[in-house]
């Protein structure tokens, strides 16, 4: 009987070393598992994070640009023609659009407010169309940007600009997000 004990302690005492390696192989199955699961997230949250702040610039750019011509005057739509003059393009629209920012000269078209697309970049102008900043980040890829100006050429009316904006952020199709923008301006003229 002493023996019976002593044999049904051993038993009892541990675990066998086959059942150690089964153990141990699972545990590294559901550990390499949650990595795996971990980095994805990881990688998801960056690259979320990374299409949010383009997104940012590209509505700060078109608040900015509303702001400037909500209280700006002598609305031109397209490239062509004296940028002093106003012009309407209310059926057609145009990717260029230049304007007299509050408190700018009426006399001279060198301080015109320019708008346009070249590429697939947002541009501006202070000075008439000289030179030109980018508006939007490298990341912001724009694939349609037109101005429809409607009121501009009548008097004592205030104009409106429908601005609409198509493109996307990102290349690949898993990783390409598209974004449509239209924003309607009413001009507001200080006196």
């Amino acid at each position: 009987m002493h023996r019976w004990n002593t044999k049904k302690r051993q038993r009892e005492g541990g675990f066998t070393l086959l059942e150690m390696v089964v153990s141990l192989g699972i545990l590294t199955v559901v550990v390499l598992i949650g990595v795996g699961s971990l980095l994805t997230i990881v990688d998801s949250n960056r690259k979320a994070q990374a299409e949010k702040s383009v997104m940012n610039n590209l509505q700060f750019a078109v608040d900015s640009m509303t702001r400037t011509m909500r209280v700006g005057t002598t609305y031109h739509c397209g490239a062509s023609g004296d940028l002093g003059n106003v012009a309407d393009c209310a059926v057609s629209g145009a990717s260029t659009m230049a304007f007299e920012p509050s408190g700018g000269d009426p006399g001279t078209t060198e301080d015109q407010v320019v708008y346009r697309l070249v590429g697939t970049t947002l541009e501006r102008s202070t000075d008439g169309g000289t030179n030109y900043i980018a508006v939007t980040a490298p990341e912001v890829i724009i694939d349609t940007l037109t101005f429809y100006v409607d009121g501009a050429e009548v008097a004592n009316s205030q104009p409106r600009v429908l601005i609409v904006i198509q493109g996307h952020v990102g290349e690949a199709d898993k990783e390409r997000t598209d974004f449509s923008i239209e924003t309607l301006v009413s001009q507001r003229a200080l006196e």
